[in-house]
């Protein structure tokens, strides 16, 4: 079982901030159906922590699919990080104003493309806020880094590998849509997408997580709901494979640091047509 802990507190970072080879990175995103809130750069506009620089996961993505936010090349990764300043030496914190949705999922990204020194500040911007955080609200221009980025494979799962999976039944499938959406009994906020699970998944809503302060549970609380996933194989999904991450994120609090996620997650196998979807009454 690994000891690390991919989170940091607002109080670490409050100690570290404006030291060298430390990236912040504000990942605010918004979903798309959620419109009647401000989007994610809005967001960092309003105010984020000092010297942090905007992560668009819509924009740092594969542009060539119609799917949301998919991951890019290595190579494209590596030239849009580049330009955000980060270079591979950086240690890389990343935060969020909306729970840990897009937080967890740049922490995977980075991961997936081969840069561990990477961690998720614990409770986002209210976290930092909370603690009497220095807020900015300049945009900032950063000078251009060098990052090379080198996928690493095993860390993700496209439609094939998942329709082999779910036929062999050979990993643990966890799902982090909320209970209706995964019975089936609830609509999907993609109204051209039906609701229902695939075939041997499990359940595990990502509100579950999360304490009440919107920080991440402990590792003792988190033990009854995912110890049973410490020692084996698991992909992790979702709506379109954002919040997803926060299982993953949860699983390396307690030592599973090689957890998958289907990238086009419910919004790709949803639609395709012959896609074995199981509901619950």
């Amino acid at each position: 079982m690994d000891a690390r802990d991919p989170l940091v507190s607002a109080a670490w970072l409050k100690t570290e901030l404006g030291n060298p080879g430390i990236a912040i990175l504000d990942a605010t995103w918004v979903p798309p159906f959620l419109s009647d809130r401000p989007d994610g750069i809005s967001c960092y506009k309003a105010g984020h922590v000092p010297g942090a620089v905007y992560f668009d996961i819509d924009k740092i993505a594969d542009h060539d699919t119609s799917l949301s936010h998919m991951l890019p090349s290595a190579e494209a990764f590596g030239e849009m990080v580049g330009a955000l300043g980060v270079s591979n030496q950086d240690h890389v914190i990343v935060y969020d104003s909306n729970g840990f949705f897009a937080s967890a999922r740049v922490w995977w990204m980075f991961r997936a493309m081969g840069h561990d020194r990477i961690s998720v500040l614990d409770g986002g911007f209210k976290a930092w806020q909370a603690i009497g955080g220095d807020v900015e609200t300049a945009p900032i221009a950063p000078g251009a880094a060098s990052f090379s980025a080198k996928l690493r494979p095993e860390l993700v799962r496209n439609l094939s590998a998942m329709q082999n999976h779910v036929e062999a039944r050979d990993t643990a499938i966890l799902d982090a849509r909320a209970q209706g959406r995964f019975d089936g009994t609830s609509p999907e906020p993609r109204p051209d997408l039906t609701s229902g699970h695939m075939p041997g998944s499990t359940c595990v809503p990502v509100t579950d997580l999360l304490a009440p302060d919107r920080t991440l549970k402990s590792a003792e609380a988190l033990a009854p709901l995912l110890g049973d996933f410490i020692d084996q194989p698991v992909v992790t999904s979702c709506g379109s494979g954002v919040s997803a991450a926060v299982i993953s994120l949860a699983l390396a609090r307690l030592g599973n640091w090689d957890t998958a996620i289907y990238d086009g997650s419910w919004s790709e196998w949803a639609a395709q047509p012959d896609a074995p979807i199981e509901v619950r009454s």
